[in-house]
């Protein structure tokens, strides 16, 4: 499985996956190189709604539709750290470009912009991510711990964080629901 590139992928994982931090979880793959991989879990919302977020950190709001919209559980690394996926790409202060569609940032100036109705059309927040070592994700693959599926940016942004797994699958033509327990080698 050398030289794989997974970058703007979907990780899917399997059913027999015992860790409890990614048992039936969507990850976005934002980067995959030799040195290991960066992915934000988008389908693990958390108590904390958008609104609540931008008081914590003092940041004044003007866009009332913010009131229900959870931030998202992006994976066990940094989880005091926020990070935007988001849709355009855009110029903010520090941002990983995916691809020419998607961009991931970490700076403050890109949630000031979503509370005034001024970011980028579609984002999703998420405390935390998800990171591998190099060569780890390519193990775990090995071990049939992943499905793996090009990315889709409709998955991301234009679905409820439930409904994304489904989707995902979906794009892979499997249902989650026939998915074995079992694991075999060929």
């Amino acid at each position: 499985m050398k030289d794989i590139d997974l970058t703007h992928h979907f990780l899917i994982a399997m059913p027999t996956m015992v860790d409890s931090v990614f048992s039936k979880t969507l990850t976005y793959i934002c980067e995959h190189n030799e040195q290991g991989a960066l992915g934000i879990v988008i389908n693990r919302p958390t108590d904390l709604t958008l609104v609540n977020l931008f008081k914590q950190l003092g940041i004044p709001q003007t866009d009332s539709l913010m009131e229900t919209m959870p931030v998202l559980f992006g994976g066990p690394v940094q989880l005091d750290c926020g990070f935007v996926l988001h849709h355009p790409v855009g110029k903010w202060q520090s941002t990983l470009a995916v691809n020419h569609e998607v961009g991931l940032t970490t700076s403050l100036d890109i949630l000031k912009a979503i509370a005034n109705d001024e970011g980028p059309d579609q984002a999703l927040i998420a405390l935390g991510y998800a990171g591998w070592a190099a060569g780890q994700i390519e193990h775990e693959l090995g071990q049939n711990t992943w499905l793996t599926v090009p990315a889709s940016c409709g998955v991301i942004f234009d679905l409820p964080s439930e409904e994304r797994l489904p989707a995902a699958m979906r794009l892979l033509g499997v249902n989650f629901e026939n998915l074995s327990n079992e694991v075999g080698h060929a």
